[in-house]
């Protein structure tokens, strides 16, 4: 996986690594420590730990891969903060037989929520994992953002399977298990105890752009990452995002 800082990746991941590191930046403010305590679930190889290891923070990255951890290992050695990045085997279901509760300033949340049984469950042991004072970084797939894409595509009828289906799936090829639209994750977010605080829409045009376009002219890439900044706060484009980005704080970090 990309690093956040690269060009080409952030595409994918600038929206969120701006609002992520401004969190994680409130905290230390708010707390006086210059190092938090991150938890980063579902953390794969360390697209997101290792810059916020990069900022000074200890991660803990929990992912159900083997393979990831090792990846993950070696990208924190490369970058020179094997000491502040710490992973184990596991996943969300199981989340507090390899971590603590109530342990953490940030917990990260990315790519997971599709994948689990219960949604709810998911987001209650993230939320349970932080402190009374903390923040949650929540990005899952967005409904509409999907059916758009299946639309334009020619796939016409899976679009309105998706539109039509409780968990926002085109069909029995679809890979991905659960779709959410905004609403329903602030309200998981909300459900859970916590406190939206933003939301933002990811990969609004990005996934949309011929990829020849964005390599080969001229200043595009830098135009389509502030298009994709300013789309990902209004939201009008929340519906058409390929993936949500739910930022919640427990009471304790919001009255801070």
């Amino acid at each position: 996986m990309s690093d956040p800082m690269r060009p080409r990746a952030s595409l994918r991941t600038a929206v969120v690594w701006d609002v992520l590191q401004d969190a994680l930046d409130r905290r230390v403010k708010a707390t006086g420590r210059e190092s938090l305590d991150v938890l980063d679930t579902g953390g794969g190889s360390g697209r997101f730990a290792v810059p916020a290891a990069r900022l000074g923070h200890r991660v803990t990255v929990v992912d159900p891969s083997p393979n990831a951890l090792f990846a993950l290992e070696r990208r924190a050695a490369e970058a020179g903060v094997a000491d502040r990045v710490r992973g184990v085997q596991g996943d969300a279901h199981g989340l507090f037989d390899v971590v603590e509760r109530g342990g953490y300033d940030a917990v990260l949340c990315h790519g997971v929520l599709e994948y689990v049984d219960d949604p709810a469950e998911g987001i209650g042991n993230a939320v349970a994992a932080l402190r009374p004072e903390g923040v949650l970084s929540l990005l899952a797939a967005g409904l509409g953002g999907a059916v758009l894409a299946r639309a334009l595509a020619g796939h016409f009828r899976e679009a309105r399977q998706a539109l039509a289906d409780p968990n926002g799936r085109w069909g029995e090829g679809d890979p991905i298990p659960h779709r959410f639209t905004a609403e329903q994750l602030t309200g998981l977010v909300e459900g859970a105890g916590l406190q939206v605080a933003a939301v933002h829409g990811v990969r609004v045009f990005a996934d949309l752009v011929p990829g020849v376009l964005v390599d080969t002219e001229p200043g595009a890439l830098d135009a389509l990452l502030k298009l994709e900044a300013v789309a990902a706060e209004l939201p009008a484009f929340h519906s058409v995002a390929t993936q949500l980005h739910v930022l919640g704080e427990t009471r304790g970090a919001a009255e801070s």
